[in-house]
């Protein structure tokens, strides 16, 4: 197993969980001024602009950055994950700024990632949102190889890294371009699992308002695969802010307690630790992100502990 260089990263986003809160907004005015300086425009995929905690981040982030100037928080036009990729790699698109999405060596080389994962590292925890009717075919399953002699397959985006990582491990992947249609591919019998991220997969159905469509109950696919801050490469400044703004929220302890607001309540409702773990190996990682990736799944068990505090009357944290 690989050793990292930013081990430091994952520890202070584990027992960063103490701090004030804070009040997130789209703009962060500036006093003392004769005259207002101009604000800058970010333009945030429309898919993490839509995801209130990827928003809500990059929020944080610059307001933790006041000396960088007020901002504005946009979302981008829509587009397919490999279509944001292609245009964050021209220079001076247009069209978007900074997007959220899985890391790959490929897209490290390509793209300036901020190598902090924006949900702590649960992307890489998936759990199956199927239909009602399917659920028995879930039964009995203990390994991968169990997946591959149901019959199970895997929908995933075409784009996505997950795919070549589950396709490496041998798992029947069906894809689309668009996350929306995976879901009207799900209903449609198209494959039997849409793998959803723990931290995102709440939402999903909240958006989604389809009750039959439900999450497995007893399985867990897990692997190395972190979720990073991309911008283009050219973008020095975008970079600088959101790696500052996300490092001080680690050391003061506001970016803890927006995990908790977050995902306090996944760790909960999804019972991971009853679930059985299936590790998959992602062959597709830089050893940076490898390294943080295992960090992770080495502490699942204490990630979960964390992140699923005892019952609480309320939080501070306002998105």
């Amino acid at each position: 197993m690989k050793s990292g260089l930013a081990g430091w990263i994952l520890i202070g986003l584990i027992y960063g969980c103490s701090g004030a809160g804070l009040v997130l907004s789209a703009e962060h005015p500036t006093a003392g001024l004769a005259s207002a300086p101009a604000v800058t425009e970010y333009r945030l995929w429309y898919r993490s602009y839509d995801s209130p905690p990827i928003r809500a981040l990059v929020a944080l982030a610059f307001q933790k950055t006041p000396e960088y100037g007020p901002f504005n928080i946009s979302r981008s036009p829509e587009m397919a994950q490999g279509r944001v990729v292609r245009e964050l790699e021209q220079p001076g698109s247009a069209l978007v700024d900074i997007a959220n999405v899985a890391t790959s060596d490929e897209r490290e080389a390509s793209l300036r990632a901020i190598p902090v994962p924006i949900d702590g590292g649960l992307l890489g925890f998936r759990v199956c949102v199927v239909m009602q009717e399917s659920l028995s075919m879930f039964e009995g399953i203990n390994s991968i190889s169990d997946l591959q002699e149901a019959g199970i397959r895997i929908g995933q985006g075409s784009h996505w890294p997950d795919t070549a990582v589950l396709e490496a491990n041998g798992v029947t992947v069906i894809t689309h371009s668009r996350y929306e249609i995976l879901f009207r591919m799900l209903e449609n019998h198209r494959f039997e699992c849409f793998a959803r991220g723990v931290s995102e997969v709440l939402f999903d159905l909240e958006l989604q308002g389809n009750m039959d469509l439900v999450i497995e109950p007893d399985l867990l696919i897990a692997y190395p695969m972190p979720s990073y801050f991309f911008v283009s490469r050219r973008n020095h400044e975008t970079a600088h802010r959101l790696q500052l703004g996300m490092e001080r929220a680690i050391h003061d302890g506001s970016f803890g307690r927006y995990l908790d607001h977050f995902y306090g309540r996944a760790m909960k409702e999804l019972h991971l630790e009853e679930r059985k773990v299936l590790v998959l190996n992602n062959p597709y990682l830089t050893e940076e992100s490898w390294s943080i990736g295992r960090h992770t799944l080495r502490k699942l068990q204490q990630r979960i502990r964390i992140l699923s505090p005892p019952d609480e009357t309320g939080s501070d944290f306002e998105p």
